[in-house]
Parts: C-alpha cells; structure tokens; sequence
C-alpha cells in the first residue's frame, strides 16, 4: 500500500527516528517531579511543593531565535541552537526572581532529518539541565511547501515559580541603587535581520573568514549565554540584595534597562565602563555605522542587567564573577526632577524610567 503522507512529503517514519535520537538527552533533564516520562501527549509535572509556598505566582516566557536560525542552516551546525532558545526563554523568566520548572519546545520544518532535529534539541536539553529547567515535552512539525527542506525555526515556552512577597520588579527600586551590568557571550539572538544585513551588503559569506574574528560563520553562533543559575545563586545567597533584574534582548540596551525601573527614574549607563567586543565593532565597521547607532539593536556586551542595593553591590558582582562571568557596575538610579531629552523612557508597552548611555565606550 503507498503512503500518501509521504507522497505529500511527510516522513512520520523520519521523526520516530530523530525522536528515538533525543530521547536519552531529553530525559536527563527529568527529576522526581516529572511525571510519566517521556513522549506522553502532554508532559506532567507535579507541584506539590507549592503548598509550602504562601502565595506562589507562576510565571511563564515564550520566544524563538529569530533569525539566527539562517546562519546555522548556512554551516549545517545545529548543536547551538537550543542554548540560543532556552537562553531567550527560560532567562526571562528569572528577571522576576522565578526559578524555572519546566519547558517545552516546538520546531517547525520543510523536512524532518533525524540528526539535525536531534542535534537542535540535545542543545536545548543540555541547556535545560543548565538552568535547572525539565524539557517535559515538544513538537516537530514537518511543513512541506510552506518552508523548504532545509528550513526550520524553533520556538519554546517555560514556566517558573517564585514567591510572591519575593519577585523582583519595578516598585523594589529605589534612589540611589546600582545598576551592575553582566557581561554577554556576543549577540546571544537579536539583532541578526540587521547582522545578515550588513554581510549581504559587504558580500561577505558565513564560511569567509575575518582578520579580527576568524570564521564569520562561528563568531556568529556563539551560544547565547545563561544567567538563571548564577543568579539564583546571588537570589538564595542575598536575598534582598536584587531589586529588579533585565534581560537585554530585543530592542537594545537602554530601553530593556528602562523597562524594570519605576516610573520618575532615571539612570545615565557611562559607556566607558566597558568595552564591547571586537564582533560588535567588526559588524559596525562593516555597515558604516558608529558603536552609538547600534545600542537600540544589539546588546554591546551587556546580558543582563541587575539593579542592585548600593550597600550590597560589591557582593553581588563578586557572586557573579565567581561564576566565571564579568560584572561591573555602570551606572546609578536617581529619583527626582530632571531633563529627560535623549533619555528612553519604557518600551514594549511598559512606561517604566529612563536611561540614557553617555561618555565613550573603552578602547
């Protein structure tokens, strides 16, 4: 008897097989709490603990990778992907001060081929395990005719829990806190339209080579770093050290830090309090750009952001130093009566403080 499914150009035999490829990876990041195993149509998680809690408030992130996904395609290199999507999501997901409890993902693709769907979720498995987080369940979907055979995009969502009297935000921020900036592994995953942008413009491919760099392909996909077990670890060490935390992502620096401030704030980030790195001023340079007119796209070296007690300031980058990550303070929350011109004030639909970068970034 012919399949017609296959005919159509879905291969269900092939994803049995990238399935059975994942299912050791998988179910290593599964602890007592996971319940049933692996490859159930819903994954279970039990939350008994939660009654000790007085007041639990879950909380939940979704997010993808963007368009990093197209210079992964372009080398055949999968196996950093997945730390891309659970750094996109399961690091938002402690700005609240939550600790993550599980995660599922999804990849969408024109073909299923077995070691590279594998490939993709081993790396967000290994990542999970990182960060604390079980990978309770998951989706490929095969999409012929919609994206070509060498296609895909993944996407995932997680969810936490923290307690409420503990979550960390806005309104904890006071007059005079520090703002201690934590170092990026590069990109991480937003800002890509424009990097692919200004490659396409240069002629430059992902397997030339740069002087400064080496292999344009590799600079580029270096994983996205992971802030939730360092910073649960500052959390748990100094518990009211941290007042709110932000995660720079999609739409630069400024505003992301802007977002986690209360309203009637304000912080001036001095830029020569770090220096960004050599793929950041690489890619400027080749688009004909200053470092100043990509601070709305592209990270510039800063992951994170913590807004931290001045007194307890000290403590907290040496906790996070000793996690092999650079911390440093840039800059300090004012309260009060001031001119705001070129300050960012909020963003995504937050009307949160405002930031302003000034002074020359270091050599």
């Amino acid at each position: 008897m012919s399949n017609k499914y296959a005919e159509a150009g879905v291969d269900t035999a092939a994803g049995d097989l990238a399935v059975e490829l994942m299912k050791s990876a998988v179910s290593a990041t599964h602890g007592p709490s996971v319940v049933g195993g692996f490859g159930g149509f819903a994954g279970l998680f039990d939350v008994s603990f939660l009654k000790d809690y007085d007041r639990p408030l879950l909380a939940t992130s979704t997010d993808g990778v963007g368009t990093k996904v197209a210079i992964a395609q372009a080398l055949d290199k999968h196996d950093t992907i997945g730390q891309d999507l659970v750094g996109m999501v399961v690091d938002d997901i402690v700005v609240v001060g939550a600790r993550p409890l599980f995660m599922t993902d999804y990849i969408a693709c024109g073909r299923v081929v077995p070691a590279r769907i594998a490939d993709i979720v081993k790396g967000i498995a290994l990542a999970c395990s990182e960060t604390g987080t079980a990978l309770v369940g998951g989706e490929t979907a095969e999409h012929p005719g919609l994206l070509g055979p060498d296609d895909y995009d993944v996407a995932g969502a997680a969810v936490g829990v923290v307690e409420s009297s503990k979550a960390l935000g806005p309104e904890r921020v006071v007059d005079g806190d520090v703002v201690v900036a934590i170092a990026s592994s590069g990109l991480h995953s937003n800002g890509f339209s424009l990097v692919r942008h200004i490659l396409g413009s240069a002629g430059v491919g992902y397997t030339d080579t740069s002087a400064d760099l080496g292999g344009w392909g590799e600079a580029l996909l270096v994983p996205t770093r992971l802030y939730t077990t360092p910073l649960l670890g500052v959390i748990d060490e100094l518990p009211d050290a941290i007042h709110s935390l932000s995660h720079v992502t999609g739409g630069g620096i400024a505003a992301n830090l802007a977002r986690v401030l209360p309203i009637g704030s304000w912080v001036e980030l001095e830029r020569a309090t770090w220096s960004p790195d050599p793929v950041f001023r690489v890619l400027a340079d080749l688009g004909s750009m200053t470092l100043e007119e990509t601070e709305g796209t592209w990270n510039l070296g800063i992951g994170m952001f913590a807004v931290v007690a001045a007194e307890s300031a000290a403590a907290v980058i040496a906790s996070i130093e000793s996690a092999g990550i650079p911390a440093w303070e840039a800059g300090r929350v004012s309260v009060g009566e001031r001119s705001l011109a070129g300050f960012e004030q909020g963003a995504k639909g937050v009307n949160g403080g405002a930031v302003r970068l000034s002074g020359t970034y270091a050599a």
